[in-house]
């Protein structure tokens, strides 16, 4: 089973999802189908007592439902409850819910359009560009955005060859980047911003996405130099890479009077009324 951990976006909401290669299908978290279809507060019991009912109506649909490692909003992975399509169509049949058609809808051209996007890999930035336009975020910003991705990619490439393992260590290693540059956790950082599970870097603003991609374009081309082979020394190395665009923020700092992280988010500055 070859997959791919990404999260999905139904009107303004994170749906954490994992797509299996091998099987082409997304599996999708089903806590935060119940949490998008019921705004429940607590989705992770409305789906327990879901389970409970439908086991007591003779239905297998929750015993055949499966687990994955998920990221949870600590940075750290969890075995989730996960289901495909078919099985989602099924459940959501037993969630009443003025948002079950839109959200079928939204499933089935999900599938449609990863199995486009396979054919013609542009489809998806095309399809992430309409995404952001339609949030509002200006040209610049998305144009930040998109350099965002590409820095990201090269460095968990760059990771990936020195054995670094996704998931803890992943998140492990972004923390002493963004600590060393901004001066705090990532979850310190989404906390100062008033933020939940929403993602961090749609919530940064320009200077903010610039100088954590300094951070980790420095991280990277440092390790492809000293080629480590340890975490320990990968972990000196984010610090290090880090630590390059923290000198930088503060000049900027010193030069400007002005603080270059933000409290703002995306929320406030574009005026939404949902998440991002």
């Amino acid at each position: 089973m070859t997959t791919k951990n990404t999260i999905q976006i139904f009107e303004g909401r994170r749906v954490r999802s994992v797509w299996d290669e091998d099987a082409e299908k997304w599996f999708i978290s089903v806590v935060d189908v119940v949490e998008v279809l019921t705004e429940s507060d607590r989705p992770r019991k409305y789906w327990d007592d879901l389970k409970r009912k439908l086991k007591a109506e003779g239905s297998e649909l929750s015993e055949k439902i499966g687990q994955l490692k998920l990221p949870a909003s600590d940075g750290k992975k969890y075995f989730t409850d996960v289901a495909d399509a078919g099985q989602l169509f099924r459940l959501i049949q037993s969630i009443p819910s003025p948002k079950a058609e839109p959200f079928k809808l939204w499933l089935a051209q999900l599938g449609r359009e990863r199995l486009e996007e396979i054919d013609d890999p542009e489809q998806g930035i095309d399809r992430l560009l309409e995404f952001y336009h339609r949030k509002g975020y200006s040209e610049s910003w998305i144009n930040q955005r998109l350099k965002s991705i590409e820095v990201r990619k090269e460095l968990t490439d760059e990771w990936d060859r020195r054995g670094i393992k996704k998931g803890q260590e992943y998140a492990m290693l972004t923390d002493l980047i963004t600590q060393g540059w901004a001066g705090m956790t990532t979850k310190q950082y989404k906390q100062y911003k008033g933020l939940k599970t929403e993602s961090l870097r749609d919530n940064m603003t320009n200077t903010e996405l610039i100088l954590n991609m300094l951070a980790e374009v420095s991280t990277k081309n440092i390790s492809k130099i000293e080629q480590p082979e340890t975490l320990e020394h990968s972990k000196s190395i984010a610090k290090r890479g880090g630590n390059v665009a923290g000198v930088a923020r503060k000049e900027l700092e010193a030069q400007t009077g002005q603080k270059a992280v933000s409290r703002q988010n995306a929320k406030k500055l574009l005026n939404w009324e949902d998440n991002v």
